[in-house]
């Protein structure tokens, strides 16, 4: 195996996915100011994830909205009101007759 092929800082580390609540012990270099006790008892660096495939759609075959910032929300929201105009522009538009 070839030596120094991985940066310094390389060590255990916990990723735990934060919608799920589960989590799995691995090696990584990624920094993360966060610790946590693994279930041998040891203290790893956490590093707390958004999704993964414990809650990813593809591996759970479930459909699932993330949405932290109230995005889907806000963009049905403005849809709504797109169709709103959209069609009141179309009823004024057919009350107006041309003029010859």
């Amino acid at each position: 195996m070839k030596a120094d092929t991985h940066p310094k800082n390389y060590r255990p580390m916990i990723f735990r996915d934060s919608a799920s609540g589960q989590s799995f012990l691995t090696h990584s270099c990624a920094g993360t100011p966060l610790a946590a006790t693994w279930e041998d008892g040891k203290e790893y660096p956490l590093y707390l994830m958004g999704i993964s495939a414990f809650t990813h759609p593809f591996y759970t075959g479930q459909q699932k909205f993330v949405d932290t910032a109230g995005r889907v929300d806000k963009f049905q929201q403005r849809a709504a009101r797109t169709a709103e105009m959209q069609a009141a522009k179309a009823v004024t538009t057919v009350g107006k007759k041309k003029k010859a």
